[in-house]
């Protein structure tokens, strides 16, 4: 099993890690052994083993043996569960693993899910492997003879940075393996070859389950080295239609001065790059690179050129309508809408604040505003060192962003860091002060809550006292009415 390309995939992983960390695996296979079976681990574990990346969830496809066969051999090991009976599909309960038997796959109806799926343990692994959307998702792995099953040179495909379909009569039956080139183009830094790009725009993704794109555009983003050839390769066959939101960023233009990388779509593309480089393999990831995917999305519907200068006044909150629109149609979780759109709204504040000289309460309205969405202030930062760097500027080509650090400076200064500044003035405390609930309590609380932005204080009746010295002597009125 030598590799034909060590830059690419360096030593043998095979050779340098464990088979399996859960030596459960290896006696079901020994157990599946002894009745005449064979225990082959396929799919995406193979594939992950080959590039050296660590994988956790492992597909065994078992051959030779029945369901029931299968299903006792497995009941020696803990409750088993099936996950789909009729599909051929069970785990058992604490060991992360699919076990299945060959499938043999016939389209039957639209959607991903129209399809007749049969089982066939005597099918023989190059029959089933055939029915697996591309090459380097067709190898197995024996665990007891540590054989590396590769009918279809796979791992020539992955040594060489190529996406080739399996079987390409049958690749176009299922619409989601367009997504799942797109992901694995970003994820792996591979490119599609041109019949697999023929073969994808050909296909109709409006078929689709919408959490299912979703799912495939959550692994582009979050799990991918360069989300860039993902969106790409989506436009080279013309898929990209199916994302109105996206494809209207193509030919909007930008001024050169600014971003001489080109239009709206270059830049987007080399900013989904930038803020993955900045992923810190955490929660906070996934927000980052969907709102760096829709941070210009209102630069279509406000790009104008005036005086020969093009502009795209209020880009940043006319982009959160149609990034709602984007999430919600992939029905994407509620909080991550928020979050995304926040950002997407504020996204310019890191690099105009600092050269803005804004003041501290600007500072503190926004952290409020973030916190609201459930968004900190150094996520907001990094989306914006991402737009900042995701340009041709010799700033952004130095990987310089005073701007961002001057953001940052600021932010800890004013302990923003973790947390908005919390109301000091509370409810009780007017109404200690002989208010009655109602409108003029909340307006109150408003006041309080500006002054509190604009000094710092944390002094609850401190900030009582002023506000309402102010609105006594009449000096609170136009200002004050501005914080509403």
């Amino acid at each position: 099993m030598g590799t034909s390309n060590h830059e690419r995939l360096g030593t043998d992983p095979f050779s340098e890690q464990p088979v399996n960390p859960d030596p459960r695996i290896i006696a079901i296979a020994r157990a599946v052994r002894t009745i005449g079976g064979r225990v082959l681990i396929v799919g995406g574990w193979v594939r992950d083993r080959v590039l050296g990346i660590p994988s956790k969830d492992i597909d065994i496809e078992v051959h030779g043996v029945t369901m029931d066969e299968l299903e006792h051999v497995l009941s020696g090991f803990g409750e088993v569960i099936p996950m789909g009976r009729q599909f051929g599909v069970l785990q058992v309960k604490g060991l992360h693993a699919d076990f299945a038997l060959p499938r043999l796959d016939r389209r039957v109806g639209a959607g991903h899910r129209g399809f007749e799926i049969q089982t066939d343990p005597s099918s023989g692994y190059p029959r089933s492997a055939r029915r697996r959307d591309l090459t380097i998702n067709s190898m197995g792995f024996d665990p007891l003879t540590e054989e590396l099953l590769d009918p279809y040179d796979g791992r020539r495909d992955l040594a060489s940075g190529i996406l080739r379909a399996t079987d390409a009569a049958t690749f176009g039956e299922d619409p989601l393996r367009a997504l799942r080139v797109a992901q694995f183009a970003a994820r792996f830094s591979m490119t599609p070859e041109a019949s697999l790009v023929s073969l994808c725009s050909a296909l109709d993704l409006s078929e689709l389950a919408a959490e299912r794109i979703f799912e495939e555009f959550h692994k582009l983003l979050v799990r991918g080295v360069e989300p860039s050839r993902g969106f790409a390769f989506l436009r080279a066959c013309g898929l990209i239609r199916f994302f109105p939101e996206i494809a209207a960023l193509i030919g909007v233009p930008q001024d050169p001065t600014w971003h001489p990388e080109g239009d709206v779509w270059t830049h987007t593309l080399m900013v989904v790059d930038e803020a993955a480089r900045l992923r810190q393999d955490e929660p906070a990831d996934v927000p980052l690179m969907f709102a760096a995917l829709c941070h210009d999305l209102g630069k279509p519907a406000t790009t104008e050129c005036r005086d020969g200068r093009i502009r795209s006044p209020s880009h940043a909150p006319r982009g959160v309508p149609p990034t709602r629109a984007l999430l919600r149609r992939w029905r994407a979780p509620k909080r991550l809408i928020a979050q995304v759109s926040a950002m997407v709204e504020h996204h310019l504040a890191p690099a105009t604040f600092p050269e803005q000289g804004a003041k501290p309460r600007a500072y503190r309205r926004l952290a409020r505003r973030l916190a609201t969405a459930g968004v900190s202030m150094q996520q907001l930062e990094r989306l914006s060192r991402a737009d900042h760097l995701g340009r041709t500027t010799p700033e952004a080509l130095s990987r310089q962003f005073a701007a961002g650090d001057r953001f940052l400076e600021e932010v800890r200064k004013l302990d923003l860091e973790t947390a908005p500044p919390q109301d000091a003035v509370q409810g009780h405390h007017l109404v200690a002060r002989g208010f009655q609930s109602g409108p003029e309590l909340g307006r109150l609380l408003t006041r309080c809550r500006a002054l509190q932005d604009e000094t710092g204080w944390t002094d609850p009746q401190r900030i009582l006292d002023k506000v309402l010295h102010d609105l006594d002597s009449g000096h609170g009125g136009p200002r004050w009415r501005d914080e509403r």
